[in-house]
């Protein structure tokens, strides 16, 4: 379990010119979470911006957990407030660019056994994820790792409609065939 101090719910980072509410974001860009939060409200009510356009101001989990036998990796935000994420949700949504494409992702199928085969730290703003399978060169930063959960069954049930667009499976066993009468 890796346990993150509750002092660190902004960033672990230490901020060097910040203010110690955190009033930049974590990344130090210079914009208040005021005009984050403004911009956010904004621009999602008018579906002006997709989740990656959504600016840094992601919290830490207070414990991250990961469950080799059930094959997924929790993260507890709140007393309450745990969500779990199957290993082959987050493979087939890392940031790597194998899966991203470099703004082209690539749809990830066959990856319904994939496991998680270990985690760390990637410095104090990301996880290093490593399943079973090799795939090893995403990092899921705080703030991507927060969307994931919070979007869990959304992004889930669109990778599920582009497998079926795609006559893929989750099954690396299976093949979906088209039968031309």
């Amino acid at each position: 379990m890796l346990l993150v101090p509750d002092s660190s719910r902004v960033n672990p980072l230490p901020q060097v010119g910040c203010s110690p509410q955190g009033m930049r974001n974590p990344c130090g860009s210079g914009f208040t979470r005021e005009w984050a939060l403004e911009y956010l409200n904004q621009n999602l009510e008018a579906n002006a911006i997709s989740y990656r356009e959504i600016p840094a101001m992601a919290r830490l989990p207070t414990a991250i957990n990961l469950h080799k036998a059930s094959k997924t990796l929790s993260l507890t935000y709140a007393p309450g407030e745990v969500y779990t994420l199957p290993a082959e949700f987050l493979r087939v949504h890392s940031p790597s660019a194998e899966v991203q494409g470099h703004g082209n992702p690539v749809l990830q199928f066959g990856k319904i056994n994939v496991g998680l085969s270990g985690l760390e730290p990637a410095g104090q703003y990301a996880l290093k994820l490593t399943f079973d399978d090799g795939h090893d060169s995403g990092l899921f930063t705080w703030e991507y790792l927060e969307q994931l959960c919070l979007r869990q069954q959304q992004l889930w049930a669109e990778y599920l409609d582009e497998l079926h667009k795609a006559g893929k499976s989750r099954d690396p066993a299976e093949s979906v065939v088209k039968l031309m009468l």
